[in-house]
């Protein structure tokens, strides 16, 4: 019996398991997937929960039904490579592979900053978000919200807040001169110009020291504040930073051209756990689980895989609410409401694919 085990059912577990299953599979092939969630969960608009426009029913997506593959709806505590095993909180649950895809995702890095981890939302995980989407409901008229980084997630739940809850007064900190660093400067000036027409507070040059229950400190000014959302910044899960494998300066495990752990082949590893020349995005992950799906099909019958093509983005989308956005498309910026179009047709089709 082969034994592959998919850690993590996001963008790219996903492609890997229906790339295997669009497939006729080996009969001794065992295929297990392990996630926290009993469904799956579209990342890419957990801004939308955080800000409480759409029901966190809206991002769920149900696993595929195949007698081929076994869940188990669980967190893993461990990864224990040396005996090639998945731990869990009980020792009974223990999960033993021959074959490991590691597709964990990310969390938030909070640089050392105190108080950060301890008195700031999250949109990183299902839970966190919905958590999130609690204290921004529960907000009293003119409640403040502090948004920490801007970035595309810091951009989307701001402006997400701000049209669902116009009374509340927001503020961006955002540590660079202008918003979307990676972004065109159009698209960085429309951003801009969007929030000044919104009243989004954003404060350039940011550096937070501190983070309290009741506020954030901010180069030498401390903002009295309702709730704090940390946007600035992730890092792997800490499953994958606790593994014996080489990684690079973020902590992503360093892999080879077909995304293997060098020293332990059995191994494979992608999206936010994996070193790239990408960023991290749901649509680079989607390509590297389509390119390791070919890949363990032919390791599985026994031959000799290709190796993939270069990854080739299509680009990135933003939402500015629900009727605007922006985006790199076709290697040109754009705004308006037709990137805003384009991420909603993408939604759409990760819903029914």
């Amino acid at each position: 019996m082969k034994r592959l085990v998919i850690l993590g059912g996001g963008y790219g577990g996903i492609k890997i398991l229906t790339g295997l299953l669009d497939q006729y599979l080996p009969e001794d092939l065992q295929i297990t997937v392990v996630d926290r969630n009993p469904f799956r969960s579209l990342k890419t608009e957990f801004y939308t929960i955080a800000a409480g426009t759409v029901a966190d029913q809206d991002v769920r997506v149900e696993f595929p039904d195949d007698k081929r593959v076994h869940y188990v709806f669980n967190e893993a505590t461990k990864i224990d490579t040396e005996n090639e095993q998945i731990l869990f909180k009980d020792p009974e649950d223990t999960i033993s592979y021959d074959y490991l895809v590691i597709g964990l995702g990310c969390e938030d890095n909070y640089h050392g900053i105190p108080g950060a981890e301890e008195f700031t939302k999250s949109v990183q995980t299902f839970a966190k978000a919905r958590e999130t989407g609690v204290a921004i409901g529960n907000l009293g008229a003119y409640g403040k919200v502090t948004i920490v980084g801007a970035g595309l997630s810091g951009i989307e739940v701001a402006s997400e807040i701000r049209e669902s809850r116009p009374d509340l007064n927001i503020r961006i900190l955002d540590r660079g001169s202008t918003v979307l660093k990676a972004f065109d400067s159009k698209i960085q000036q429309y951003v801009e110009s969007w929030f000044v027409s919104n009243d989004v507070d954003v404060i350039h040059n940011s550096n937070v020291e501190y983070v309290e229950k009741d506020g954030v400190c901010n180069n030498g000014v401390c903002f009295l504040n309702d709730v704090t959302i940390w946007t600035a910044g992730v890092r792997p899960n800490y499953l994958v930073r606790e593994l014996p494998f080489e990684k690079d300066i973020q902590e992503k495990i360093i892999v080879n051209d077909f995304y293997q752990v060098p020293a332990q082949q059995n191994v494979y590893v992608l999206g936010d756990c994996a070193a790239s020349n990408f960023s991290p995005s749901a649509q680079l992950a989607g390509q590297q689980g389509e390119q390791i799906a070919d890949i363990l099909l032919a390791v599985l019958r026994d031959k000799a895989p290709k190796k993939p093509k270069e990854i080739k983005l299509k680009g990135t989308l933003g939402s500015l609410g629900k009727s605007d956005g922006f985006g790199n498309m076709m290697q040109l910026p754009f705004t308006g409401f037709l990137p805003r179009l384009a991420k909603s047709g993408v939604l759409w089709l990760s819903k029914r694919h």
